[in-house]
């Protein structure tokens, strides 16, 4: 028996949005650790005997640590063999993927990675919100909501000034502030979208500007997890245009 782990991005909600790699290392799993966005549908990829361990993180809700997911995954290893990590998103975009990879070299367990779709693009895309568009956007930002000290990351601010699109991940909790340093310099009539669940069925998004963002996400009850798209992109959404007239009190 091999101790073996396998990371596996498990893409942003969607359940087909899991590649055919990802798929195959299901399927040779002993043991199957899940997360908070994983899809509960690829459990049913892996076989029968696999232990199947829900290990998500949740805002607000009592979880395990990291330093407690990564022993998990060298005690099972060892005792069971194939220890498949389903992150959701790609497992290198703030999932801490690396970290678990390293851990587990460490104690001397064979590590492939399998990369996922991330939803910092998927999202949009679903959307019809492409990150980058000839003449609207050169370029995107990345970047997470919250840093490990709890504050906005200082390239949040550099961002800001930028014209290319900004994703924002993990962020719900820094709305506020996020829209309010967008309008500090000049940029609160910037296109915006929020999309909870993303690629889901239960999907919820809103479309406006920067500045009335806060209450239209309070109006939509919009809650996590969802990214934030700040950018010029955004208004070639199309319910864009219904949404400003609309904020604006524009009869259609």
């Amino acid at each position: 028996m091999e101790a073996k782990l396998t990371l596996v991005g498990a893409g942003p909600g969607d359940g087909e949005l899991i590649t055919l790699k990802g798929i195959r290392a299901l399927e040779k799993a002993d043991v199957v650790l899940y997360d908070e966005l994983a899809c509960n549908a690829l459990l049913e990829f892996a076989p029968a005997h696999a232990m199947k361990i829900y290990v998500g993180k949740k805002a607000g809700k009592p979880s395990f640590s990291q330093e407690e997911i990564n022993g998990l995954i060298v005690r099972l290893a060892r005792k069971k063999g194939h220890v498949v990590r389903l992150k959701g998103g790609d497992p290198f975009v703030f999932g801490r993927g690396h970290e678990e990879m390293e851990y587990a070299r460490d104690f001397g367990l064979k590590v492939e990675l399998v990369p996922g779709v991330s939803s910092c693009i998927s999202v949009p895309a679903s959307m019809e919100i492409p990150v980058t568009r000839r003449g609207v956007s050169e370029s995107f930002w990345v970047i997470t909501g919250t840093t490990r000290d709890g504050a906005l990351s200082d390239d949040l601010q550099l961002a800001v000034q930028s014209k290319a699109t900004v994703v924002v991940l993990m962020g719900m909790s820094k709305l506020n502030e996020i829209c309010a340093l967008y309008k500090r310099f000049g940029r609160g009539h910037l296109p915006m979208a929020v999309v909870q669940n993303g690629t889901r069925p239960d999907e919820k998004s809103v479309v406006g500007q920067v500045w009335e963002m806060p209450q239209l996400v309070r109006e939509h009850q919009i809650g996590t997890p969802a990214i934030m798209i700040m950018g010029e992109v955004v208004a070639l959404h199309p319910a864009y245009a219904l949404e400003y007239l609309h904020s604006n009190g524009i009869a259609c």
